[in-house]
């Protein structure tokens, strides 16, 4: 006996499973005759794990024109907006504003999310805001905080002091930015400092890396050093990296293997960094997306983020990770049948992995967390971006809607036409 049994559905591989689940844990997958008191027909359907972001912007989100528009569309300017938009920002208003975006991404799949906070103002009130909004969503949601240093760990008189302050709050990751320091040598002894801090307290290391078009600013490589150093491995990931999109080959064929040496990941933002880069350019513009295949072919792991939605520095976003995935495999030219595969696991497994979230996936033992989506592949999951007709959390189904076919009546051909077009 199950307390639900999710029928029939394709899982990623392209096996057609059932799935039970009893309690918060899945117990068995495969052909199962066994009684259930919820079941779920995913018969033709994708049956998932759950999509993961691991770098994400919560106390900005929804805050869109807040205290205006960044008429630029820089990221300059964005951070400036985000500077005077956290010294009004109330704890009860970032609360609101995160829980509303929480309950957008469950509805999409999304479970588990990594989200930086800023620890630069001496109030700490974005650092609690999101406190309360992990503890809220925990039974259905999985939130990880990143310490981030916003303006730089150096750069103002407190900065190190307060990311060390919500540390001891209960923010999970070490954040940093390198390349806002005051000096490329400031940038270099912030990751030598913010290192140390991760190896000693024993914590996750996810570091702003090179968000830059500047292709001499090239931190990844103390980054890297340093992950060696203190063998953190898996457990950092360089953000963005933008900067290795206009760096001089040669040097990259010297510092991939250093990153892969490491261990480390990388989080490229596909739809951020392909907006907020290259605004200096004419033409050719450059479009900032990091060198997503050659760090793979390595063995790098790489997962998309998602970034920002309806912040200072991006006026779009549907919290669907498939709208990441779709945009990165069109930036990343990763349009072999192969290719366009892993941008799904990108945002599933990899990024689970990135994230270190233990008992993820579909087997038995693992957390009872997946999502059924209307579409058929992983390949047609990303060309549809598809309805997600139910999404199961720790057991509980959390969301559900019903399918959504489109229908036509057009003289000499079927009456039905369906959404999904196989």
């Amino acid at each position: 006996m199950f307390d639900l049994l999710v029928k029939g559905g394709t899982l990623p591989d392209g096996t057609v499973a059932d799935i039970g689940i009893r309690g918060d844990r899945i117990a068995a997958v495969g052909k199962l005759e066994a009684e259930a008191a919820r079941v779920i027909d995913a018969t033709g359907d994708l049956v998932s794990p759950p999509f993961v972001d691991p770098h994400f912007h919560m106390d900005a989100t929804l805050s869109y024109g807040l205290p205006r528009v960044n008429a630029s569309g820089t990221l300059l300017e964005g951070i400036a907006l985000w500077g005077e938009l956290r010294e009004i920002a109330t704890v009860e208003e970032m609360v609101e504003r995160a829980l509303r975006y929480c309950d957008w991404a469950v509805s999409m799949g999304l479970l588990a999310i990594r989200t930086h906070v800023d620890t630069t103002p001496d109030h700490l009130r974005g650092v609690e805001a999101m406190l309360e909004v992990k503890r809220r969503v925990a039974p259905y949601l999985d939130l990880q905080l990143v310490a981030f240093p916003q303006d730089g760990l150096y750069r103002t008189k407190t900065g190190r002091q307060n990311l060390l302050r919500a540390l001891d709050m209960g923010c999970d990751v070490v954040g940093g930015i390198p390349h806002f320091e005051r000096t490329m040598e400031e940038g270099a002894e912030s990751l030598r400092d913010l290192a140390r801090i991760a190896a000693e307290r024993g914590l996750m290391w996810d570091v702003h890396c090179d968000e830059t078009d500047d292709p001499m600013s090239r931190h990844v490589e103390t980054m890297a050093r340093e992950v060696t150093r203190h063998g953190l491995g898996g457990r950092a990931a360089g953000s963005h990296l933008t900067s290795m999109h206009s760096m001089d080959n040669y040097y990259v064929s010297k510092l991939l293997p250093l990153i892969a040496e490491s261990g480390m990941t990388a989080i490229p933002n596909p739809l951020i960094n392909i907006t907020l880069q290259g605004r200096h350019d004419s033409y050719p513009k450059r479009r900032g997306l990091t060198r997503v295949k050659e760090m793979q072919a390595l063995g790098i792991p790489v997962g998309w983020g998602q970034d920002c939605v309806l912040d200072p520095w991006y006026s779009l976003g549907t919290a669907d990770m498939l709208d990441v995935a779709f945009m990165g495999l069109h930036v990343a030219q990763m349009t072999h049948p192969l290719e366009m595969a892993r941008c799904f696991t990108m945002v599933t497994e990899t990024n689970a992995q990135i994230m270190g979230l233990p008992d993820y996936g579909l087997h038995p033992g693992c957390l009872a967390s997946l999502v059924v989506l209307d579409a058929g592949t992983p390949v047609e999951a990303l060309r549809l971006r598809p309805d997600r007709l139910a999404v199961v959390s720790k057991g509980r189904l959390v969301a559900s809607r019903q399918r959504n076919d489109a229908r036509m009546r057009l003289a000499g051909r079927p009456e039905t036409l369906r959404r999904r077009l196989n």
